[in-house]
């Protein structure tokens, strides 16, 4: 509170950046955690949260003559642009919020201060919610050609990597050290995932540290302790993800990549990702076009192309679609690194195991794979989301770009995921609202030290007991792509842009539902028929066996409700049969039950702006007025070309 130099600001004005016109005056008020927008022109309170970990970016606009307009960038892409009747009140906002969303210390983060109404025991039950030790197992490690190591129990060998690593059969400790000596950051190859059909392994490392000659004896026995692990193959695939140029130009540095010359069966493969610096450029390119006003389609199409951030996301993929054809199609191990190997080669390893293993498809499967290749593995979450006032130059939207995959792919593939973008997003708000432990630190060594376990609470139990917001409706177990492995098409045209993402906060967009949420709702309305069908089922048989009966049912107004002519089209098989008076629905229309469905499901009345947090406490971002699933902004005007909004 001391960095608050004004807790409260009257009279501010929050411009509706697609329409001026819906603009809004109230209070802006400043706490400790969170930056508070009540509506003061509205009949129903309507406030804006935001967590201060939101904030990324503060531009202190030119004075107009309606004020002194302040503009907040925030990491979940959303934009608030206030404008201040006095200047003043904008340069006090402004420096509070500078200081209050640049923590110097981890104890200044939201977890630390989070405290949900739950008692020790269940916090602690939080954490053991996955254990890695049970996914390895599941793998079937260890077994006879794998093994557990304790080489860097003690986090002696390399301190960004977890304690628990599991290495070929055959690897000595010697090995194992001298080959952490010869790779960057002591990062030796180790398993990041199994294949038990096959005995094919993805491994994982940083870069050797070669120059231009140089080689090391127990790296070359590792690779091929690697490769013997793999009985039905007799060469293994080393992949490094970054340019060939970039790999060349740090040879010069003395580290480098793997020459084939010294290395026994192996394949080298450089597949071109950038580094974390041209990706950053990247996606703020495409920010600042998400963020024009009035674009012209020639402008935005420009200006996403010329961003090169969708030509990334298909690097990415590329790179993993390579991997897991190299373990499913040619039975060879795999080694992938890039120079640290806690950012693209997270990126290739995951998205690799999301097209090899159902598993990872799946709503705890996802958990999973975060936690061990992203989590366990070291990826800098503190550095590259910039939860501390740190360098600018280590943030980078490495984590965005793999959920980005992930969602790229559950459009090629709409019945294989069991879960939604809702998770996907929801995963990407907690990563930057430092609400939940798991995403702080960089490595699992900071997290002990931290004591975040004893601390703070966890992010994936609080999802899981949540899960019913964020299933797939589409999704089935039987179906041919929720089996085997995906084999996913990379052309150009297959790459969509993910408004769901970088343009929620949009206000002033007409709501539109989702076909999933359409689905959704029309599921758990099928759900409750079905139960009701069986109570009277039920009741009936009880009436058949009782002594007197004359065969007559009274029908309850419930039933009689379901299977009237104006009821819920229980014959309805297709999206034809669900659209009617939804689709073409105008103020006028009189609604069908199924539109009373969509509009007042109480299961989907929580905003994606709240994310299913539970309380405005606890959400980074809540408004109060508007809880429709139907879109993300609060308290509004009403739009007469708006059909949806004016049939609510």
């Amino acid at each position: 509170m001391e960095h608050i130099r004004l807790p409260k600001a009257e009279n501010v004005r929050l411009v509706n950046r697609l329409c001026p016109r819906r603009s809004c005056v109230g209070t802006l008020y400043l706490t400790a955690t969170h930056t508070i927008y009540v509506e003061s022109e509205t009949q129903v309170r309507s406030e804006t949260w935001v967590l201060h970990s939101f904030v990324c970016r503060l531009e202190k606009q030119a004075n107009t003559s309606t004020g002194c307009p302040l503009v907040i960038h925030c990491k979940n892409f959303q934009v608030l642009h206030f404008v201040f009747p006095q200047e003043q009140d904008c340069v006090h906002i402004q420096a509070s919020l500078q200081r209050l969303s640049q923590p110097e210390q981890y104890e200044e983060l939201y977890c630390f201060s989070y405290k949900p109404n739950v008692d020790e025991a269940e916090r602690q039950e939080e954490w053991s919610f996955l254990n890695l030790k049970a996914e390895y197992r599941r793998l079937g490690i260890p077994n006879s050609l794998w093994k557990s190591s304790p080489v860097n129990h003690s986090y002696k060998v390399s301190e960004t990597y977890p304690a628990e690593l599991y290495v070929p059969e055959s690897a000595t400790p010697q090995v194992i050290v001298g080959s952490s000596k010869f790779r960057s950051r002591g990062r030796f190859p180790t398993l990041s995932y199994y294949c038990k059909d096959n005995h094919a392994a993805i491994c994982r490392s940083s870069q050797p540290l070669s120059g231009f000659s140089a080689r090391c004896l127990e790296d070359e026995q590792l690779l091929e302790a690697i490769r013997r692990s793999n009985p039905r193959s007799d060469f293994m695939y080393v992949v490094d993800t970054r340019p060939k140029l970039n790999a060349m130009a740090n040879r010069a540095a003395g580290k480098g990549y793997e020459n084939e010359d010294h290395y026994s069966n192996i394949k080298f493969q450089f597949i071109s990702i950038e580094n974390i610096h041209v990706m950053r450029s990247s996606q703020q390119k495409m920010l600042d076009v998400c963020e024009l006003r009035t674009p012209s389609m020639a402008n935005f199409l420009e200006g996403l192309e010329g961003s090169g951030w969708l030509k990334h996301i298909k690097a990415v993929l590329d790179a993993g679609v390579f991997v897991a054809k190299a373990v499913s199609e040619e039975g060879a191990s795999v080694l992938v690194h890039c120079s640290d190997g806690w950012d693209r080669t997270a990126q290739v390893c995951s998205v690799a195991c999301i097209l090899l293993e159902p598993y990872y498809r799946t709503l705890k499967g996802l958990m999973v794979l975060i936690e061990r290749e992203w989590v366990s593995f070291g990826h800098k979450f503190s550095h590259r989301c910039n939860h501390l006032d740190g360098d600018s130059k280590e943030v980078s939207p490495v984590m965005d770009q793999f959920l980005e995959c992930v969602w790229q792919l559950t459009e090629q593939f709409p019945c294989a995921f069991e879960f939604n973008e809702r998770f996907l997003i929801a995963v990407h708000h907690h990563m930057y609202a430092c609400q939940y432990g798991n995403f702080v630190g960089n490595n699992q060594r900071e997290r002990q030290q931290l004591g975040l376990r004893d601390k703070t609470h966890s992010l994936w139990k609080h999802l899981w007991n949540n899960r019913c917001d964020y299933i797939n409706p589409l999704y089935r177990t039987d179906n041919c792509q929720s089996q085997g492995v995906l084999r996913p098409s990379t052309a150009p045209y297959c790459f969509k842009f993910w408004s769901g993402l970088y343009n929620r906060f949009d206000r002033g967009m007409h709501p539109r539902q989702s076909v999933e949420d359409y689905l959704m709702a029309v599921r758990e309305e099928t759900l409750q028929l079905e139960e009701q069908l069986a109570s009277h089922k039920e009741q009936i048989e009880k009436l058949e066996n009782k002594p007197g009966w004359n065969g007559e049912v009274d029908e309850g107004p419930s039933l009689l409700w379901a299977l009237a002519p104006g009821g819920f089209m229980p014959q309805a098989n297709t999206p034809q049969d669900y659209s009617g008076g939804f689709i073409a629905s105008s103020p006028g229309q009189q609604r069908s039950p199924v539109d009373n469905l969509i509009f007042t499901s109480p299961q989907n009345k929580t905003s994606d702006a709240d994310l299913s947090v539970s309380s405005e406490q606890e959400s980074g971002i809540a408004d109060k007025s508007f809880n429709s699933h139907l879109s993300e902004e609060g308290t509004r005007e009403p739009d007469p070309d708006d059909a949806a909004y004016s049939a609510a």
